[in-house]
C-alpha cells in the first residue's frame, strides 16, 4: 500500500489524530527522498492498560505509510524514574512488555515483521553512549533537566539525580536509534524540545517529534498504571471491563474529558473506520457512525445515551482484548506476569510480623487500600427521620452519584457544601443509616471541643470528580473491592491520618495528594481526619 502512496498522502497517515508535530518540513522533505525511520519508546513500569492502543494505532498509520518502526523497552528510563521499577525486575519487565505489546499489534493487525524491536540497556550501557550522558551533563542545566521531565518523571520532594539523567537519555536515544523522527505523547514535549535544543551542541542532527494527545482515563484525569480505577488492563476479564466502564465518567452531554468517547475517537475509529452504537430498538435501534464528529455531536445533544456509548465501547473493546487474554492463558505467560509484577502481600518481607495462625500471612495495612476520591457535592439536605445526620448526593465520577448519610456536616453551613469539591472514602461497605443507605464517607478535619470545629477536606484546584488521592510513597498500590469490616482496616489507618501544621492532610506525615497536588482544609491545624 505504501508504495502507491504519495508523499503529501504519507504525511497524512504520519499525521493524523496527532495534536502536534515540531519539524513539519524536515518530515516532508524526508518523505520526498525516501521512507521515514519513526520510534516509540515506552519505560517497562507499571502494566500496559487499553489507553496503550492509542500509540498502537499510530504505529499501524505509520507503518501504513511505509514508515521503518522501531520500538524501544526503555528499562533502563524505568529504573531512573525513581525505580518505578526495581533492578532485580528489570529484565522480566521487559518480557513481558514484549510479550503484551507484540499480543496488541497482533490484534489489531499489524504485521510484526515491519517492525524492530530493541532494548534500551542493549545499547544504553555501552562505552559511547555513557561518554554521551557526561558530555550532555556538563551542557544541561539542572533547571533545564527538572523542567524537561517535569511531566513524565515522577515528582517529589526531594528528587533523585536519576530523574534529572531521564530526560537526557531519552534524547541521545534518537541518535543512537539512527531516527529521524520520534514519536509519544504531548506530555513529553518539554523532552521532545530538550533533544532539539542540546543534540546540535554534541553534533547530531535535530530530530522531528510527533505527539499524541493524552486520552483521559475513566475518572475523567489521565490514564495511570498508578490510577487503578483510571485503567481497563489489557488482562482484565469482561466482568472487570463492564465494571469499570459502568464506573466511568461520562456525563450525559459531556463532550470534555470523556474517557469513554476519546477511546472510540482514537483507538476504534482509527483501527476500523467506523463505530456502531448497539441500543433497544425503542431508542431507535443500532446506528453505525462512519465519522467520529457525527458521532461526538449526537453524544452532546444528548441522542445518545452515556448507557448506550458505555455498552457498545464493551463490545468494541472485548474484541481487541480476547486474543491478548488468550494468549496470556499459557502457563509460560501466567508465570511471566506473576514474576515481573509479583503480589506486594507475597513479596519477601511484605508479611514481616504479620503472621497468623497456620503459617499465613496477613493483608498488608497500607494506605493504599483505601479508596479515596474526589467528589462534587450536587445537594444537601437533611436526613428525614434523623435531625443530626445531613443526605448528600456527591458525584464521584461515576453514572449515579453516590448518596452519604453524614452526622459530622451538621456542623457546616449548608450552603458552604452546596457544589463544593469534597474527598470520600468509597469503599467502606454500604451501611444503612436510619432506613437510608450510605455509599461512602465524606472525609473532614474535625477538632473535638466547646463547639466542635469541623471542616471538609479540599482537593486542589482543578480537580474533576472521580480523580483518586493517594499518600505519597504508596502510589502504586491497589485499593480494596469493598474493606473487610471485620478487619477494620479503615479504623487502623485512620488512627494516623491528621492535618499537618500547615493545614496540609496527611498520614503518617506523608501527605494526601491527587496528581494535581495536596489535600488540605482551610484552618483546623492538628486537627484529626474522620
Amino acid at each position: 500500500m505504501a508504495d502507491q502512496l504519495s508523499p503529501d498522502e504519507k504525511f497524512h497517515l504520519i499525521t493524523r489524530n496527532l495534536q502536534e508535530v515540531l519539524g513539519e518540513e524536515k518530515l516532508k522533505q524526508v518523505l520526498q527522498e525516501r521512507e521515514l525511520k519513526v520510534y516509540w519508546g515506552t519505560a517497562t513500569t507499571g502494566k500496559p492498560h487499553v489507553a496503550y492502543f492509542v500509540p498502537m494505532s499510530k504505529i499501524a498509520d505509520f507503518l501504513k505509510a511505509g514508515c521503518e518502526v522501531t520500538i524501544l523497552f526503555a528499562d533502563l528510563h524505568a529504573y531512573l524514574d525513581n525505580m518505578k521499577a526495581p533492578w532485580e525486575l528489570l529484565e522480566l519487565r521487559v518480557k513481558y512488555y514484549e510479550q503484551v505489546i507484540k499480543a496488541m499489534l497482533e490484534s489489531i493487525g499489524v504485521p510484526l515483521d515491519k517492525l524492530k524491536f530493541i532494548k534500551g540497556t542493549d545499547y544504553q550501557l555501552s562505552r559511547e553512549y555513557s561518554l554521551d550522558v557526561y558530555r550532555l551533563s556538563s551542557m544541561v542545566t539542572e533547571h533545564d533537566a527538572k523542567k524537561a521531565g517535569a511531566e513524565v518523571v515522577k515528582q517529589v520532594e526531594h528528587p533523585l539525580l536519576s530523574g534529572l539523567l531521564y530526560p537526557g537519555l531519552q534524547a541521545l536515544d534518537e541518535e543512537y536509534l539512527k531516527v529521524d523522527a520520534q514519536f509519544g505523547g504531548v506530555d513529553q514535549r518539554k523532552i521532545f524540545t530538550l533533544a532539539e535544543k542540546y543534540l546540535p551542541s554534541l553534533g547530531y542532527a535535530k530530530r522531528s517529534h510527533l505527539m499524541n494527545p493524552m486520552v483521559p482515563g475513566l475518572t475523567g484525569a489521565k490514564m495511570s498504571s498508578s490510577e487503578e480505577e483510571s485503567k481497563i488492563d489489557l488482562l482484565d476479564s469482561k466482568e472487570d471491563v463492564k465494571k469499570k466502564l459502568k464506573k466511568a465518567f461520562c456525563e450525559p452531554g459531556n463532550i470534555q474529558n470523556n474517557g469513554v468517547l476519546s477511546f472510540v475517537k482514537y483507538v476504534i475509529f482509527p483501527l476500523r473506520g467506523e463505530f456502531c452504537i448497539k441500543r433497544d430498538p425503542k431508542w431507535g435501534g443500532d446506528k453505525v457512525f462512519t465519522v467520529f464528529e457525527e458521532l461526538e455531536k449526537e453524544f452532546a445533544e444528548e441522542l445518545i445515551h452515556p448507557g448506550d456509548l458505555k455498552a457498545s465501547v464493551e463490545v468494541a473493546l472485548n474484541q481487541l482484548l480476547e486474543p491478548i487474554r488468550k494468549k496470556f492463558e499459557s502457563p509460560e505467560l501466567r508465570k511471566l506476569t506473576n514474576c515481573a509484577y509479583p503480589d506486594p502481600s507475597k513479596t519477601k518481607g511484605a508479611g514481616k510480623g504479620n503472621k497468623v495462625a497456620g503459617g499465613a500471612v496477613e493483608e498488608e495495612l497500607v494506605p493504599s487500600r483505601l479508596d479515596i476520591r474526589v467528589g462534587k457535592v450536587i445537594s444537601v439536605e437533611k436526613h428525614p427521620d434523623a435531625d443530626s445526620l445531613y443526605l448528600e448526593k456527591i458525584d464521584v465520577g461515576e453514572a449515579e452519584p453516590r448518596t452519604v448519610v453524614s452526622g459530622l456536616v451538621a456542623y457546616i453551613p449548608q450552603e458552604d457544601l452546596q457544589d463544593r469539591m469534597v474527598v470520600l472514602l468509597c469503599n467502606l461497605k454500604p451501611q444503612k443509616m436510619r432506613g437510608i443507605e450510605s455509599q461512602a464517607m465524606l472525609l473532614c478535619a474535625s477538632i473535638e471541643g466547646e463547639p466542635r470545629r469541623v471542616e471538609p477536606l479540599d482537593p486542589p484546584e482543578g480537580s474533576s470528580p472521580g480523580e483518586r488521592v493517594f499518600v505519597e510513597g504508596y502510589e502504586a498500590g491497589q485499593a480494596d473491592d469493598k474493606l473487610n469490616p471485620k478487619k477494620k482496616v479503615w479504623e487502623k489507618l485512620q488512627v494516623d491520618l491528621n492535618i499537618s501544621d500547615n493545614c496540609v492532610a496527611q498520614w503518617k506525615e506523608q501527605r494526601l495528594v491527587t496528581k494535581l497536588g495536596q489535600i488540605t482544609c482551610k484552618t483546623l491545624k492538628g486537627g484529626n481526619i474522620s
